[in-house]
């Protein structure tokens, strides 16, 4: 009986090219008939989860929407086993995937250990997406689940503390949070930005390098300008929050960049301008570490680590004052 011969281990640059190649081709996908791209998600959502391992398990998890005339927004709540029983600290999370794709359930592993890592609950947004709902659809729903956490409406049903808030997200929702954070500054107690896309307006790196290999992140890049920002003027702050000029007094900063990342320059730029006007910053950078990689656990354990890195920053920013 002949051996059967093992599989080379697949290097990182393999591993990201074959994520690559499934995304691009999912994107692809996209420009088919909006009844078609439910399923889409989906095959984006099981491909996530299928690199990514399971959270910690939480007290409580609840799905519920938050109003908003024709268009309420879903939500989903974690409780950690920590939290406290009185309303408390509560993260509010806007998750990546170019505003075009992902979901609650593609970000539930980095959520989850944000969580259990803080000990307080976070809400993740099910924004509306493009290309069904091109800008501003999904900032607007955003703002609406965060405005609706700053009025109260979720602390006696859903022990959110209004006065204890902070905002977060990843890429696309990295964006989205950087603009909410300079809008509602004096609101937020701190901010987290995972390899946050920080304009729109130039789709390359200022200084293309051998990690830009892939050029997964220009075409990305130019398909949100197509389908998402679709005509609006992307030099406007709410599509390019790097553009802001007055950064005085914004709330404390953890910005994560990758090395093999299109999108790290502009998060170190932002990073440097808050520091210049007094913004306290924890800025970390992953030299090897694609873009993403907080998704994709199994093929890069740091992902495991990082979450809870900014569970640390947002306890010493957001203190539980009821433990």
């Amino acid at each position: 009986m002949q051996k059967s011969e093992k599989k080379p281990r697949k290097n990182a640059k393999d591993f990201a090219e074959d994520i690559a190649d499934k995304f691009r081709l999912q994107m692809e996908r996209l420009r088919l008939a909006p009844d078609q791209i439910y399923q889409i998600h989906n095959n984006i959502r099981r491909m996530t989860n299928q690199f990514d391992t399971p959270g910690p398990e939480m007290r409580r998890v609840v799905d519920f929407n938050v109003p908003n005339g024709d268009f309420p927004v879903p939500v989903r709540l974690f409780v950690p086993h920590q939290a406290s029983e009185a309303a408390g600290p509560t993260l509010i999370y806007l998750h990546g995937g170019g505003f075009v794709t992902c979901s609650v359930e593609s970000h539930e592993g980095v959520v989850r250990r944000l969580a259990s890592g803080s000990g307080y609950r976070v809400i993740s947004v099910d924004y509306r997406l493009a290309p069904q709902f091109p800008y501003p659809a999904g900032p607007d729903d955003c703002e609406v689940v965060l405005n609706w956490a700053m009025e109260g409406y979720g602390q006696d049903d859903y022990g959110i503390d209004r006065h204890h808030l902070s905002l977060g997200g990843d890429s696309a929702g990295g964006n989205m949070t950087a603009y909410l954070a300079q809008k509602y500054r004096d609101k937020l107690k701190s901010q987290i930005l995972f390899y946050p896309l920080m304009q729109l307006v130039d789709l390359k790196p200022p200084k293309p390098g051998p990690q830009d290999w892939l050029q997964l992140g220009f075409m990305a890049l130019k398909f949100i300008d197509e389908h998402y920002v679709a005509g609006a003027d992307t030099k406007d702050t709410r599509l390019s929050p790097l553009f802001e000029t007055d950064l005085k007094d914004l709330p404390p900063a953890f910005i994560l960049t990758c090395g093999l990342d299109p999108l790290r320059d502009e998060g170190k730029l932002y990073a440097e301008k808050l520091e210049r006007n007094g913004v306290c910053v924890e800025y970390c950078h992953e030299k090897l570490m694609p873009h993403g990689f907080l998704n994709f656990t199994k093929a890069f354990p740091k992902g495991r680590k990082i979450p809870l890195d900014a569970a640390d920053f947002l306890r010493k920013y957001m203190p539980d004052l009821n433990i």
